[in-house]
């Protein structure tokens, strides 16, 4: 076997991994940021808020005819 191109694929293999990594930390970060703001808004007495989170389209515009 030869061993630069050994050398070389333990070094792809390293920096795939760690990329991996990354993104996998990443995406965990994003999870606990919803998390905490679910939480947060599952903690609220404002029922006002709650609606307006599940349908954020509903109440922002008025049809007025005169």
């Amino acid at each position: 076997m030869d061993i630069a191109l050994m050398s070389m694929a333990l070094s792809q293999g390293k920096v795939q991994q760690e990329a991996s990594m990354s993104v996998m930390k990443m995406a965990m970060g994003n999870v606990e940021q919803q998390g905490e703001a679910l939480q947060r808004l599952m903690t609220t007495t404002d029922t006002s808020a709650i609606q307006r989170a599940a349908q954020p389209h509903l109440g922002g515009n008025i049809d007025l005819k005169l």
